[in-house]
């Protein structure tokens, strides 16, 4: 099968841009892929590795003469860095992100394209808590969602084509409007993750409970808070800033519900709490069947 594009750059080279060079490495998506990464290390690594055919620290440089440019970068990069490489992208590139917010990735990166370049924002549906050119692997994508986000007016063949690399790299696809994406993901993924944060924090704070303590009897439910909250901070902090509307709307339905929970505990309202129980254990069910989470990874009895 021939490569989809004849050259790609990665603008950055953590777990999603490492993880996409390997699978573009596997696949022969592409026969020729650039890199552009801000730190010395980085770049040795994208070598040392094996992840490219030429490492720059210039990302004018790296985007030169590609055909498709992805950003892997956090948020809070995008508009320098398509301020900075926008006037070197050759007349009918596409661009495309990975970003986990896309009004924002519209608003950053869709003003500097010049006439014939199409931006494509996307965002692939997979991580760890892990970062860095070493946590990369090929199989990240492998059945899970790349939601893409155009914007009206959006070059079909340039979304298709898109479409097509995501399908090449193990993904399924779903299109949808940018500010609907940045609900849900609001829902499903930043809450979750500033709660993680949160109760990690709480139980940090607790003079009570020493820090060894924590760590010492940390049940099943603590050590998954845990392993969120290590996830890359400067990516994350840029997300919520980025998507603060939804997330704060998200937060404030979290609290109310919160609040129902609280009352339904004071006023020894088993029944209720059961109900909440058994409708949320059906979900998690869901979430297996769909294969967006692995069955092995069982609740834990330890309390």
């Amino acid at each position: 099968m021939s490569a989809l594009f004849e050259r790609m750059a990665i603008i950055g080279l953590g777990l999603i841009g490492s993880s996409v060079a390997r699978v573009v490495r596997q696949h022969g998506i592409a026969d020729h892929i650039s890199v552009c990464a801000r730190s010395p290390e980085t770049r040795q690594a994208a070598t040392d590795l094996g992840l490219a055919d030429a490492v720059f620290a210039d990302p004018a440089k790296a985007v030169a003469d590609a055909d498709f440019v992805l950003l892997c970068t956090p948020l809070g990069t995008y508009k320098t860095l398509a301020e900075a490489f926008a006037p070197s992208l050759k007349p009918g590139a596409i661009v495309s992100d990975v970003g986990s917010v896309k009004g924002s990735a519209i608003r950053d990166v869709g003003p500097f394209m010049p006439d014939g370049v199409t931006f494509v924002p996307g965002h692939p549906v997979a991580g760890t808590e892990n970062s860095g050119p070493h946590s990369g692997f090929a199989e990240l994508f492998d059945r899970r969602w790349c939601i893409l986000t155009p914007p009206d007016g959006t070059d079909e063949n340039a979304v298709n084509t898109v479409a097509d690399f995501w399908r090449e790299a193990g993904s399924e696809i779903e299109i949808m409007d940018a500010a609907h994406h940045d609900l849900v993901l609001a829902v499903t993924s930043h809450l979750p993750h500033l709660i993680a944060y949160n109760i990690v924090g709480t139980a940090d704070d607790l003079a009570k409970v020493t820090e060894s303590e924590v760590i010492k009897f940390a049940a099943g439910g603590f050590r998954d808070f845990t392993r969120i909250a290590a996830s890359d901070p400067v990516m994350w902090r840029d997300i919520f800033l980025t998507n603060r509307d939804a997330v704060l709307e998200m937060l404030g339905r979290f609290t109310e519900d919160l609040s129902a929970l609280q009352k339904a505990i004071r006023y020894k309202d088993g029944e209720e709490l059961e109900a909440l129980f058994t409708r949320t254990r059906h979900i998690r069910r869901e979430v297996i069947d769909a294969e967006q989470a692995d069955p092995d990874e069982a609740p834990e009895d330890t309390y």
